[in-house]
């Protein structure tokens, strides 16, 4: 039975889920050298924010096959150094939406009518109402940096509130903007002209204090700044001395350069609101989270994929699940390929054909590689490692499109040179989704493809069929479906047949000796 560390609280309806298909281990609070020590007995590893899984601790988990964090960001974890071993690390982009976007929201009308101060203020059995004077929402400016899921919802309800909403995100069309009430704006006029500025953004290189001493000299004396998405988008020590000055009007942070917050000058500031990291802190997307990943580690151990891999390429959730069957058709026809050039692989080229040219090419290219890989290094290729082991291997790839409608409106076209020669393969799918072959080494066929297959080329000429399907029978190997391709009659054709069994050792030699037979391969998908 596969094995489940669980590093940090975790719902224990996550620990229910794991516990369908593993065994699980919950050990929190571990120091690094310890889970070095123990990490190789385990196939997963789930864990919120409190464990740093480093570069020493994954190349330790030698049995490793995914890290779920739950929760949205995987700051705490070497992303690239799972990749290079081929580890899938997820996360739970969804879980927490809600809880974030309504903190976000409730951190800037507290900001706004001074709700923490109040509050200390009566506890300590005052009654200054002229003390706490605080400012509307209402028509104000809300500029939203960051317009993905949490974003969106906040201006949703921001607009719902009757506020103005300018938003920044390079990402998003302007179509969209729209549809969320939202007016496309670069930066500078963000800053120059919202009321309130909230941060929906992750923490990377270019986002490294986004907003500084530059930006924050050109916000309004009456701009408040809101950010519960990460620490380090903002420049601390200049948000200190901008508040201090009157620079802006307040700001509410949830989230810090360094976590938790040690010495501090925003701490003694009296226009600014800390929370500790209370984003995803609601009792719903604690158990959201959990069963999110819980349900994506269980089903990488029953060898299906994750919904939300922060490290495959191109494979969002949304994607993953509209592509999946032509990720499928990619990864049957990439393994088919393969064997059929053989040996050394040099050199893989894709084309996207009709319908499917208009797609989003990078999953399906990941998954013809890893097709083609499989049958070298079998369940070492994944969908995380796969461009990485052909690079490693020297194997070209190139992608190309062609919008040209053939005899399916969507099909994929493979082709790979290595030590057997040149060989390609094309397929489609039907509209039941079942994939067909169509195409092999440019001789037109329709076949589903099988297990065990056996491809030949031969002279079309009468009799062929007929031997080797009496040289099959006398092996006792049974035909499922079998299917001749050709150019031109009496030319060169080619025989696909999909098998119920493999064949015996020593057959495939005699089939290359029958009259007409120019060259035969078999295939196990």
């Amino acid at each position: 039975m596969a094995k489940v560390l669980v590093s940090d609280p975790i719902d224990q309806v996550g620990i229910d889920i794991l516990s369908q298909v593993a065994q699980v281990d919950v050990k929190t609070g571990l120091p690094a050298e310890e889970l070095v020590k123990i990490i190789p007995e385990y196939d997963a590893l789930m864990l919120r924010s409190g464990t740093r899984v480093t570069k020493e601790i994954i190349e330790a988990g030698t049995q490793l096959k995914i890290i779920g964090r739950a929760g949205v960001g995987v700051d705490n974890i070497d992303v690239p150094a799972a990749t290079r071993q081929g580890i899938v690390v997820v996360n739970s982009p969804e879980g927490n939406t809600i809880a974030a976007a309504e903190h976000a929201l409730a951190m800037m009308l507290s900001l706004s009518r001074h709700i923490p101060d109040a509050n200390q203020s009566v506890k300590n059995k005052k009654w200054d109402r002229k003390k706490f004077v605080g400012a509307e929402v209402y028509k104000k400016t809300l500029g939203v940096v960051g317009l993905g899921k949490i974003g969106s919802h906040v201006a949703n309800v921001a607009k719902s509130m009757g506020m103005k909403l300018l938003a920044y995100d390079p990402f998003i069309s302007q179509d969209r903007a729209e549809q969320l009430g939202c007016t496309l704006v670069d930066l500078d006029l963000l800053f120059s002209e919202s009321d309130y500025i909230t941060l929906h953004i992750p923490k990377t290189t270019e986002t490294n204090h986004l907003i500084n001493k530059d930006a924050l000299a050109k916000m309004k004396p009456t701009t408040r700044i809101i950010n519960c998405a990460r620490g380090g988008i903002i420049d601390e020590d200049a948000l200190a001395e901008a508040l201090a000055a009157g620079q802006i009007a307040g700001a509410a942070l949830d989230v810090f350069e360094e976590e938790p917050l040690g010495e501090s000058k925003l701490r003694d500031l009296d226009n600014i609101i800390l929370t500790p990291h209370l984003g995803a802190s609601t009792a719903e997307a604690q158990v959201n989270v959990a069963i999110d990943v819980a349900e994506q580690i269980r089903d990488v151990l029953l060898g299906l994929p994750a919904r939300s891999a922060v490290n495959i390429p191109g494979l969002t959730p949304d994607v993953m699940e509209k592509m999946r069957p032509y990720l499928q058709l990619a990864e049957t026809l990439g393994n088919l390929v393969g064997q059929l050039a053989g040996g050394r692989i040099e050199r893989l080229t894709v084309r996207l054909q009709g319908e499917l040219a208009t797609s989003n090419s990078q999953p399906i290219v990941v998954a013809s590689i890893k097709g083609l890989l499989s049958q070298a290094l079998r369940e070492r290729v994944n969908y995380v490692n796969a461009a990485i082991e052909a690079k490693e291997r020297g194997i070209r790839i190139i992608e190309t499109r062609d919008a040209a409608i053939r005899d399916y409106s969507g099909s994929l076209h493979l082709s790979a040179q290595g030590s057997m020669g040149e060989h390609s393969v094309t397929g489609a799918l039907l509209s039941d989704g079942e994939i067909r072959i169509t195409d092999v080494d440019a001789f037109p066929i329709n076949v589903p493809p099988s297990n065990y297959m056996l491809f030949t080329v031969h002279r079309d000429m009468p009799g062929i069929i007929g031997k080797i399907g009496s040289l099959l029978g006398s092996f006792n190997v049974n035909i499922a479906s079998m299917q001749v391709g050709r150019k031109i009659v009496r030319g060169d054709a080619v025989m696909a047949v999909s098998l119920d069994d493999p064949l015996p050792e020593g057959l495939l030699s005699e089939i290359i000796k029958v009259a007409g037979i120019r060259d035969a391969y078999t295939v196990k998908l």
